[in-house]
């Protein structure tokens, strides 16, 4: 580079008239470069230094220039890869730091990809759809102030037009501006305009994307009059990941259910009576799910090899058996099946904590906010289809585990009490286990256990 000498010069700021120093001219002209002259006193200097100085602000690294690079977050242990399925922002808009600006959706949960820094987003570097690794650069952002610069930027063309003409916001400008022969409110206006137009080509690409998803076959019908059309979607990671699982559970546990029938008065009759207590002390809604974990839990110790399970290769070889007791419970989602985990239920008392515990699950499972953690890991499930309606099921059961407890609609039916015939709000139960460790004896035992502690709770205490 050339060599630059700057002398100070009366219409210049001090910090752009630059001082004799022993200072490395790289320095000095970056400093500069960084100052707030006005485009007026960087004129005043002779051709030949503005031109060095243009060479030098070419390859400089000015901190208002540097981009950040967005990557794809380390997801799990087990997850290297997702799929792109949306971005919340757009190129051009500002985001504060740790804002989300993505998300990735894994065959387990989904992944949100927040911005390192506060800056304006200047490019994306994948499209929405697109597979991605963890470490995968994902966008450009520019680092620097929030909107304000930009709602300053935007009021400036608006202050000299004040003066002369009609703001922006009346209705008749246009009108005006064709009689009046004045060029700088036409080019101030014409400059403003291009900021308007960038934003209308979005609509355009969702309609790409949903086309590219989702296939439309127009068919005339042989038959007459009638649509017979056919939408053809691709499945998402998660529901390709509950496929491969549950053929997985056929294919390699010996399933086998068991049914039984239990009578609900004396549970229903005890969460009407203190419902409302709870809720007002606690702030949660008592409801069946906890009462079946607890007579699980205390079922287990009768049959210890409904919580355990087969490990090991070839299908598995050592049967692994536990103290504690981690109930997977079924939440369905918009995407698709999910078990979160509630950890150590054997260690909580009172039916109030296990509610409790599940209730949050099933938020965070609604919320999409389950982590990795949540969902790790289960020795035992519990699936309530009676939610739904079902009066009649067989589960399948969760690998590696032995057994999934399946939960149905209560229905009032005539049942033989003592002799006489009354109506009763009755459940089937459904229990499949995994006949290569639990035998038929110790399953249906570990059925009728259940059954009993759910018609006299009182039971519960005792156990």
């Amino acid at each position: 580079m050339a060599t630059l000498r700057l002398r100070r010069l009366p219409a210049l700021s001090s910090s752009l008239a630059l001082t004799r120093r022993t200072t490395p001219l790289h320095v000095r002209t970056y400093t500069a470069l960084r100052s707030s002259s006005t485009p007026r006193q960087r004129s005043l200097l002779p051709s030949k230094h503005n031109t060095a100085l243009a060479q030098f602000q070419q390859f400089s690294t000015s901190p208002t220039h540097y981009e950040t690079i967005v990557k794809v977050p380390q997801m799990a242990e087990s997850i290297s890869e997702g799929t792109l399925s949306s971005f919340s922002k757009q190129v051009g808009d500002y985001v504060e730091q740790d804002e989300e600006i993505a998300s990735i959706e894994t065959d387990k949960i989904d992944v949100s990809v927040n911005a390192p820094e506060a800056g304006t987003i200047k490019e994306f570097l994948v499209s929405e759809g697109d597979t991605v690794t963890v470490g995968q650069d994902l966008a450009k952002i520019e680092p620097g102030e929030g909107s304000g610069g930009a709602k300053e930027a935007k009021e400036e063309p608006k202050e000299p037009a004040s003066k002369d003409q009609p703001t922006s916001s009346d209705p008749e400008p246009k009108k005006e501006e064709k009689k009046d022969d004045s060029p700088p409110p036409a080019k101030k206006e014409e400059k403003a305009a291009p900021p308007k137009e960038e934003k209308k080509p979005a609509p355009p690409k969702e309609e790409k994307k949903a086309s590219s998803g989702e296939q439309k076959v127009g068919i005339e019908s042989p038959y007459g009059k009638g649509n017979r059309n056919e939408n053809r979607v691709k499945m998402n990671r998660m529901r390709l990941r509950i496929a491969e699982r549950l053929k997985q559970s056929q294919n390699t546990a010996a399933s086998l259910t068991t049914f039984n029938e239990v009578d609900m008065t004396a549970l229903m009759e005890l969460r009407k009576k203190f419902k409302d207590e709870i809720l007002k002390k606690t702030g949660v809604k008592l409801g069946f799910m906890g009462a079946f974990s607890k007579a699980a839990v205390l079922a287990m110790k009768d049959v210890p090899a409904a919580n355990a399970s087969i490990e090991g290769p070839g299908g598995g070889d050592t049967i692994v058996y536990r103290d504690y007791v981690d109930i997977s419970v079924a939440v369905a989602t918009p995407k698709g099946l999910v078990t979160p985990v509630l950890r150590n239920a054997e260690s909580l008392e009172s039916l109030v904590d296990i509610e409790n515990g599940i209730a949050e699950l099933g938020k965070k499972a609604r919320d999409g906010k389950l982590s990795i953690e949540d969902m790790a890991g289960g020795t035992f499930t519990i699936s309530n289809g009676g939610v739904f309606g079902s009066l009649y099921g067989t589960p399948i059961i969760n690998l590696p585990q032995t057994a999934v407890l399946g939960l149905h609609a209560i229905k009032e039916r005539p049942v033989a009490v003592n002799g006489k015939v009354e109506i009763r709000p009755m459940m089937y139960l459904a229990l499949t286990y995994d006949h290569r460790l639990l035998d038929g004896r110790e399953a249906v035992t570990f059925l009728v256990k259940i059954k009993e502690y759910i018609e006299d709770p009182a039971k519960m205490l005792l156990a």
